[in-house]
């Protein structure tokens, strides 16, 4: 038992690099189907990987939400090649239920490995759908569980860093924009322009106010506000040259 803590501190070490976690959900019927030396294991390992555990009733034996992704997992633990036709059954339910579906089969005798060969072409499985991962005992098992977790968790939290940096180009190619449009108006400096845009807005909402609006909201002078409110009213205003 000690053993089998000291590893799962060992293994979590290693997979914690990332800094992702989450919250890990264990099905309370396959809870009471394992010895209690095992859901130790877990317990120490998930937590040593920063993972909070609960018992749920769920249908698969776990559900992972790493990072914003969620993940299901069926785990069996000891291959039975007389009911064979019950896994395989609650694997093809299952599958149509969950967008992210694995299957971690522990196979611990060349027999039995021939034997889940031979049921998985019988049963006419689609390769990769879901994803099969043998294993040689339960502890592996479980860490590839883990490592399929993190690797989730942090592929979603990339897509969120390179979405962030996406939108913030967006906002500051908008702001440049925007800055040469508004400081393009004769006497509207870079000052005046960011006065606008923080008391007003777009570009579209300054061209809709009065100069009375301009002079309430800003710090802009009379002169200016005069010469913003002509500028989006008087095409001969707008078309003439700009004197630097």
């Amino acid at each position: 038992m000690a053993n089998d803590i000291a590893a799962a501190e060992i293994r979590g070490e290693v997979l914690n690099n990332s800094g992702v976690g989450g919250v890990c959900m264990m099905s309370n019927t396959w809870r009471e189907e394992q010895h209690s030396s095992f859901i130790n294991f877990i317990s120490t390992f998930l937590r040593a990987n920063s993972f909070r555990l609960n018992f749920v009733a769920i249908a698969p034996d776990f559900i992972f939400n790493c990072g914003g992704s969620s993940v299901a997992f069926i785990f069996v633990t000891k291959w039975d090649e007389n009911n064979v036709s019950t896994i395989f059954g609650r694997i093809q339910k299952l599958r149509m239920q969950f967008g992210h579906l694995y299957i971690v089969v522990t196979l611990t005798t060349n027999d039995q490995n021939d034997s889940f060969v031979r049921s998985y072409f019988k049963f006419q499985m689609e390769l990769g759908k879901p994803t099969f991962i043998p294993v040689r005992d339960i502890e592996m098992g479980f860490e590839k569980i883990v490592k399929i977790a993190h690797s989730f968790g942090v592929c979603k939290r990339q897509d969120a860093k390179t979405k962030l940096k996406s939108e913030r180009k967006q906002t500051v190619q908008g702001m440049d924009y925007f800055l040469k449009v508004v400081t393009s108006i004769p006497g509207i400096d870079s000052h005046d322009a960011n006065a606008l845009n923080q008391a007003i807005g777009s570009i579209e909402d300054i061209a809709k106010q009065s100069k009375e609006y301009i002079l309430e909201n800003t710090d802009l002078s009379a002169e200016k506000a005069d010469v913003i409110f002509k500028f989006f009213r008087d095409p001969k205003f707008y078309l003439g040259p700009k004197i630097n």
